[in-house]
């Protein structure tokens, strides 16, 4: 026999005494194998009934775009950029940059509302290093954040500065045993 308990839901509408604030961690590694682990963490976190955001700048292929996130359960969205494929070259024919560049926008706007706790930017380094978005505008996203919000930036050769401004850095490596 199984049974079920109903209780009513509680309206958590009073503002909190305390903010936690929020980190900015990276991931990198040089052979492009730590999406799974992110992926867990956001997902896990959504799990648990916080609001999260995963953006795919340089994945494409589905037609999808900010107009049409994927929504995994009830708490997860996820992002891929507008394009026709996946980029991985910095020569972007008009249409695919205008994409990107829409993508980041939306991306930037989201952050600033404060509408997910932890937000997921996935190979925005190499994003950065193709010239596809500027180092400049990732660091006022970081710098002007609200403070609640977790970021986490993933992508090989990750630079300096925004290394500088991360509250922790996790940079994977394949070790190799005789």
């Amino acid at each position: 026999m199984v049974s079920q308990v109903e209780t009513s839901v509680s309206d958590f509408t009073r503002p909190l005494s305390h903010t936690v604030e929020g980190l900015v961690q990276v991931f990198t590694c040089p052979h492009r194998s730590f999406f799974t682990s992110v992926m867990a963490q956001a997902l896990r976190i959504a799990g648990q009934g916080t609001p999260v955001l995963v953006v795919q700048f340089l994945k494409g292929g589905i037609g999808q775009g900010q107009a049409h996130p994927v929504r995994l359960g009830q708490h997860l969205d996820w992002l891929r950029c507008d394009l026709p494929r996946c980029i991985d070259t910095p020569q972007l024919e008009d249409g695919e940059a205008e994409a990107l560049q829409e993508l980041w926008q939306h991306t930037q706007d989201v952050v600033r509302s404060g509408k997910y706790a932890l937000v997921v930017l996935d190979e925005l380094s190499l994003a950065i290093k193709f010239g596809l978005i500027p180092e400049s505008e990732v660091l006022e996203l970081l710098k002007n954040r609200p403070r609640q919000v977790d970021l986490i930036l993933t992508g090989p050769e990750m630079p300096e500065s925004i290394l500088e401004r991360a509250d922790q850095i996790t940079e994977l490596r394949r070790s190799h045993r005789p």
